[in-house]
């Protein structure tokens, strides 16, 4: 389950076949949305569903839709969504939470929800959700997931792995060593300190010398920092002891035998920068209440290194999300 293998996508996105000068970013390998010049506007344009949970789908796909185009330097700014909901399990009380929540989330992004489409769909359990989003860009510049440069610096904003806390905690709560209370607050992580990124982003665009921005969802942090250094073209040197770990992540994940490392982690964003401006960035981010690290740099070597306890291996690869485990125990 989750994304196709990397070097399969690589080998498909490659075949996409266009020279219309108009697009600015195209389909790649960490490029977390499109860009595209209409006249004399230029948009960012994205498309992601919410598939591993049931739960508040409607706020999930919002925000990780307007994360990618946080991403990207743009401002989110207009929704379209698609509901497929179970046969036999559809409710008139459903679809009205469905569109409840959908409403809250656009209204607190300041977000226009201008349309979409809903239907009752055979052959499946659950309620899935699709967005597709677009946001401007302010005076027509955009953050390249390519322009990472040697040299660069990796931060990486909050703990992880949030959203992997958040749906283990939804979807598998029993055998969990939480109480009630500690399973409340597990759940509700995804809003405090919440899956968006939309303010870290933008503060670190602000605050300039960016030179790249990723969110990691599926397939977590690693699969995140080796969809950003493949786009780039470079290598990259992550150390293990710097990424913070979620102290109740450290508590279930074991219990699934999960690496926190390969679990779905939206809510964090890894920006690439200028050496000399990581510190500010992440003073910046300080001011705000949000937690930042230095956890790496970008090399100019095309090795992808993880230093452990004071010695370098390969940044571990996950073929599927770490998540996944939880629907096979």
């Amino acid at each position: 389950m989750g994304k196709l293998p990397i070097f399969l996508l690589e080998k498909l996105l490659g075949n996409i076949a266009g020279n219309d000068p108009n697009v600015l970013a195209g389909p790649g390998i960490g490029v977390d949305a499109a860009v595209v010049r209409i006249g004399n506007e230029t948009l960012v344009l994205k498309t992601d569903p919410i598939t591993f949970t049931s739960e508040n789908i409607a706020w999930y796909v919002v925000t990780i839709n307007a994360n990618d185009i946080a991403c990207m330097g743009g401002d989110p700014r207009y929704m379209l969504v698609t509901f497929l909901l179970p046969e036999k399990k559809t409710t008139s009380s459903l679809a009205e939470s469905l569109f409840s929540d959908l409403r809250q989330a656009c209204s607190s992004m300041n977000i226009t929800l201008v349309g979409g489409h809903t239907e009752i769909t055979h052959g499946i359990t659950r309620p899935i959700a699709i967005g597709f989003m677009i946001g401007t860009l302010r005076e027509g510049k955009f953050i390249r997931p390519s322009g990472a440069r040697p040299g660069n610096a990796v931060l990486l904003s909050k703990r992880i792995p949030i959203e992997a806390v958040s749906i283990i905690a939804r979807e598998a709560s029993l055998g969990l060593d939480l109480d009630g209370r500690e399973l409340e607050e597990a759940r509700r992580i995804i809003f405090d300190p919440g899956i968006s990124v939309l303010k870290e982003a933008g503060i670190a665009r602000d605050h300039g010398g960016v030179t790249a921005m990723h969110d990691p969802t599926e397939g977590g942090i690693a699969t995140g920092l080796k969809e950003l250094a493949m786009a780039s073209g470079c290598g990259i040197e992550v150390y293990r002891e710097k990424i913070p770990i979620l102290p109740v992540a450290a508590r279930i994940l074991p219990r699934f035998s999960i690496d926190p490392l390969g679990a779905l982690a939206s809510g964090s964003l890894v920006v690439c920068c200028e050496e000399e401006c990581a510190q500010g960035i992440i003073k910046a981010w300080a001011s705000s209440g949000i937690e930042g690290s230095i956890i790496g740099r970008i090399t100019e070597k095309k090795e992808l290194v993880l230093v452990q306890n004071g010695c370098r291996g390969s940044l571990p690869e996950f073929a599927a999300d770490e998540i996944t485990k939880i629907f096979l125990s």
